[in-house]
């Protein structure tokens, strides 16, 4: 992508995530995919255009506790949702300051609960044990410090989701085959018996 495409393509973003309700973002399916091209590693390396290196490698951990590689789904880090979501911060004030403030809230956490440890130099089980904490809202109800990291966690969970199922890795672990013409369609049988299982017909 040339320079001016670039930039045309971020003056578009930020637009579009400026006019975004409170609380979420709105990108048009076009733009997606241009961010994806965009970020297709030229060198097998992507190098944060916002965060700093510390906040992009909590956003890399992050994203693979959301959505981890296991023998079914290549998981998050390897689709580069972090890179989707640095790129995103690149074009808007507004989301930077979500993710600068939202990690810097998960650090911080983490150093209280954890005797000084940020998020990264954090123990497997006491990264997830805080993420268990800001994963409910109903945890607020015990501790209602727990607030901005509820928040956070709820925006950035969404994200990596869609930049996840966005992604060529996310879209080929869906399965979609895209508009293409069937010669044949059929219903899968465990789609029929999960729905007539549920029903209160059945």
């Amino acid at each position: 992508m040339s320079e001016y495409s670039r930039r045309d393509l971020l003056r578009h973003i930020g637009i579009s995530l400026t006019l975004g309700a409170a609380g979420e973002y709105v990108l048009a399916a076009q733009d997606v995919q241009h961010i994806h091209q965009t970020l297709a590693p030229q060198n097998g390396h992507y190098t944060p255009k916002s965060l700093t290196a510390h906040e992009y490698a909590t956003l890399q951990r992050l994203s693979d506790l959301i959505i981890p590689a296991d023998e079914l789904s290549p998981g998050a880090l390897s689709a580069g949702a972090a890179d989707f979501i640095d790129f995103l911060c690149s074009a808007s004030d507004e989301m930077k300051l979500i993710y600068t403030g939202g990690l810097a809230w998960i650090d911080e956490a983490m150093k209280h609960r954890y005797g000084g440890k940020t998020f990264l130099a954090a123990d497997p089980s006491q990264q997830t044990a805080l993420l268990d904490l800001i994963a409910y809202r109903e945890n607020l109800r015990q501790d209602p410090a727990l607030s901005p990291g509820i928040d956070f966690f709820a925006w950035a969970r969404k994200m990596v989701a869609d930049a996840y199922y966005t992604s060529p890795i996310g879209i080929k672990d869906l399965g979609y085959m895209g508009n293409t013409a069937m010669t044949h369609f059929s219903v899968p049988r465990e789609a029929i018996d999960y729905a007539v299982k549920r029903s209160p017909f059945a």
